[in-house]
């Protein structure tokens, strides 16, 4: 008589597969530690994998773990702002928003790692990650404002607004997500259209953006709602229109 023992189904990960389950590992541990506190045997065991597959896969040990991690969360916060060129600015704005929101409900603890971890684990390497995800992001934006050589105050309002935006969610998410995601979208695109206006009254570069903006939310219907919600607060800026 012969017995078989039964066997567990088991498939075994691609290259591309296990790599991304490292870095998922990784992501989670060093958005709830400081990066310091992490060891390769951490990553093996929330990985359930031994310590010397971590080292196959990054032979540079954690620093190369931990800036692989931060480079995997940027890569697709990069794409959040990559948005076609189409419809008024703010309709573009709350789709890269509604992205950018939907990444960072859903990844808390990589958005976390990547914009807190940072400013913990201070290498060149590390800081150029993150501020090349911001840099990505104004770029975008300035695009959609159609200015092809912003000026200093430009790119000063924008820059601002996304730190701002990073900001915001940070506290979202320590607030348990509230308010409604689609209610904290449309207060921050409220929010860049005000900055913009503001910078307009100082800057004649912007105040010519602005007037294409609006001129094209006027076109599609769309200047009525925004202008009651952000004119009464930053003032009359009819004579931008």
């Amino acid at each position: 008589m012969t017995s078989e023992a039964p066997t567990r189904a088991y498939r075994r990960l691609s290259v591309e597969e296990r790599r991304s389950q490292l870095l998922d590992a990784a992501l989670e541990l060093f958005a709830h530690n400081a990066p310091e506190d992490v060891s390769l045997d951490d990553v093996a065991e929330a990985a359930g994998v031994s310590r010397p597959l971590v080292y196959r896969y990054f032979p540079g040990g954690k620093q190369q773990l931990y800036e692989a991690a931060l480079r995997s969360a940027a890569e697709e916060l990069e794409h959040c702002f990559d948005e076609p060129a189409e419809g008024p600015l703010t309709a573009r704005l709350s789709r890269a928003l509604d992205r950018y929101l939907t990444f960072v409900a859903g990844h808390d603890a990589g958005f976390s790692a990547l914009l807190q971890g940072g400013s913990v684990v201070e290498t060149s390497r590390a800081t150029a990650i993150v501020d090349g995800v911001r840099r990505a992001a104004a770029e975008h934006i300035l695009r959609h404002l159609e200015v092809a050589e912003p000026d200093l105050r430009l790119r000063m309002t924008v820059r601002m607004w996304i730190t701002a935006v990073e900001a915001a969610s940070l506290i979202w998410l320590d607030e348990g997500k509230q308010p409604d995601v689609a209610e904290l979208r449309d207060w921050l695109v409220e929010q860049f259209v005000a900055c913009v206006i503001v910078t307009a009254g100082r800057d004649p570069q912007t105040a010519a953006a602005v007037r294409g903006a609006l001129a094209m939310e006027a076109a599609e219907g769309a200047v009525g709602a925004l202008a009651r919600r952000v004119l009464p607060v930053v003032g009359d800026a009819a004579h931008l229109l």
